[in-house]
């Protein structure tokens, strides 16, 4: 049986709920289409631990501040329905903009904000955006019901953001966390890639170098959070066609600044440039999962795929 395209949020709620009926678990893969490895990722997650997986592909304007990020922003849904059809996907709910903001392009009355966790680092360069996300998955999961929804971690401060959404608002979703999928230089896959000139896309590793040398510095013994801002500032001032927005490290919950790195499983670094016409943003934990591994905490390995 092949994969069921649907674009009404009753037909697609109709679905899951009849698969739960039939005692059969559901997966929740939400995108904005342009699917790629890391999307893949979610996808195999979701096929091996649900009965049934779902994939919403709706670029959400709710979320994007610039007028040109939206419209530049890659379209690509006969692709996208290949890639769901081949990684067995049984549903995808693929909205036009009216059916999930029938108002639009008045915005919707009726938003959700998740404060604290959605107003630093991004929220604070992107002002609405997580307004944005946390509307549109609020939605999505009042669509799909009870599940499991994947998220990849590249995106770790909306990962951050869902979680507490769903937390907060009890919602019958577990949200499940999937390691970022990386290109052999280290750069983190994101369907923005696809804007960078050869140039700037050599120049974009630098964010996962930057990274790499924060890691490095915390595997050496404590030191401050301040400390690996810095060495991070100090990688990214190496590349001169990338332009540093923020570096930080802080706890992983919270997304606060921390004072000093004691325990290196709580902490998340966190960064984001922009390159050319493209805004990246790339995280990851204090340490190398290898070295967490080593050092007590057990670490869910993830094959590249694709």
């Amino acid at each position: 049986m092949g994969v069921e395209v649907v674009e009404t949020a009753a037909r697609c709620r109709a679905l899951l709920d009849g698969a739960r009926a039939a005692r059969r678990t559901v997966g929740l893969v939400p995108t904005m289409g342009a699917l790629h490895a890391g999307h893949v990722s979610l996808l195999a997650r979701a096929r091996a631990e649900c009965d049934v997986v779902a994939v919403s592909i709706f670029v959400n304007p709710l979320q994007f501040g610039d007028p040109e990020d939206i419209a530049h922003y890659p379209r690509t849904l006969e692709r996208d329905l290949v890639v769901c059809a081949d990684e067995g996907a049984d549903v995808v709910f693929a909205p036009p903009v009216p059916e999930m903001y029938p108002s639009w392009p008045e915005v919707p009355a009726t938003a959700v904000t998740v404060r604290g966790v959605s107003e630093v680092w991004e929220g604070a360069s992107r002002p609405g955006h997580f307004d944005g996300v946390a509307t549109v998955v609020a939605k999505l999961f009042s669509i799909a019901g009870p599940c499991r929804a994947y998220f990849g971690e590249k995106d770790f401060q909306q990962l951050a953001v869902v979680r507490r959404l769903a937390a907060d608002l009890m919602l019958p979703v577990e949200v499940v966390g999937c390691p970022t999928v990386r290109e052999a230089d280290g750069l983190a896959l994101s369907s923005r890639n696809v804007r960078l000139s050869p140039e700037e896309r050599r120049a974009a590793a630098v964010l996962w170098r930057a990274l790499s040398a924060a890691q490095a510095t915390v595997s050496t013994g404590l030191c401050s959070g301040s400390a690996l801002a810095q060495v991070m500032r100090d990688a990214m001032a190496l590349e001169p066609l990338v332009r540093l927005d923020y570096a930080g490290a802080v706890d992983a919950d919270s997304l606060a600044e921390v004072d000093m790195v004691s325990d290196p499983s709580s902490v998340r670094l966190l960064i984001a440039a922009v390159v050319g016409p493209v805004r990246l943003i790339d995280n990851a934990p204090a340490l190398a999962e290898t070295e967490l591994s080593e050092r007590g905490r057990p670490v869910r390995h993830l094959e590249r795929i694709g």
